[in-house]
């Protein structure tokens, strides 16, 4: 029996899950190796057969896996579920985004806006146009397939630049050069929930099962909630 786990997750969720992992190998003596995809990756490189036991990610992504047959729809558990927050380079002014036109002047004054092409990309979009500022905007968006590509702009620029991303990422990354503005206002928030779900052809492997029982434990829950995942 194998006693190494391997995971392939979304990259929101990495600031618990990292700390839940560290808590899993202390306590149970078994190694995990993880990597972290957006979610079309995720599709991609488990569609193109990647050797994973449990992948985590938003659930219409373990739908699709499920239906293709390489989830194990039984064993999935949900984690929580993440917001979108706005990042700005460090010793910048705050945006005010307190109010939806708060946020939508914001949005029209920076002189740029970067955000991912991923799941909270996808709901920006949307958003922007409900907010009739999608043409107004497009010409100073620029997005990138990951969080890193957006951390890596926004720290690095030079003007006012206003960065969109999962409120856990950017609160885990205020040590790199950006600063957490605030979380969307609660009337346009959005929120990503995320689960894990075992691969069909690693069902047998029993520490992949006790991973998959220690997500639904209080002990996790607690890390999680610290992590900012509701």
């Amino acid at each position: 029996m194998t006693n190494e786990v391997k995971i392939l997750s979304a990259g929101a969720v990495k600031p618990g899950l990292t700390k839940v992992i560290d808590a899993f190998e202390r306590d149970s003596g078994n190694r995990i190796q993880v990597s972290f995809a957006t979610a079309p990756a995720i599709l991609k490189e488990i569609g193109a057969g990647a050797t994973v036991d449990v992948v985590i990610a938003p659930p219409n992504v373990l739908d699709d896996l499920v239906k293709s047959g390489n989830c194990v729809a039984r064993e999935a558990v949900t984690l929580g579920r993440i917001g979108v927050g706005v990042l700005v380079r460090h010793g910048e002014p705050l945006p005010p985004i307190a109010t939806v036109n708060e946020f939508k002047e914001s949005l029209l004054s920076a002189e740029s806006l970067v955000y991912n092409q991923a799941s909270t990309g996808i709901y920006l979009e949307a958003l922007f146009e409900s907010l009739g500022i999608s043409t107004a905007v497009k010409g100073k968006s620029t997005r990138y397939p990951d969080f890193a590509a957006v951390l890596n702009h926004v720290s690095k620029g030079k003007g006012r630049e206003i960065g969109l991303g999962a409120t856990t990422v950017i609160i885990e990354n205020q040590s790199r050069g950006v600063k957490l503005a605030g979380p969307l206002p609660a009337e346009i928030q959005n929120y990503t929930s995320y689960g894990a779900a075992l691969i069909a052809e690693n069902e047998a492997n029993e520490v992949a099962q006790r991973f998959m029982r220690y997500l639904a434990s209080p002990t996790v829950k607690s890390l999680l909630t610290a992590a900012g995942i509701q």
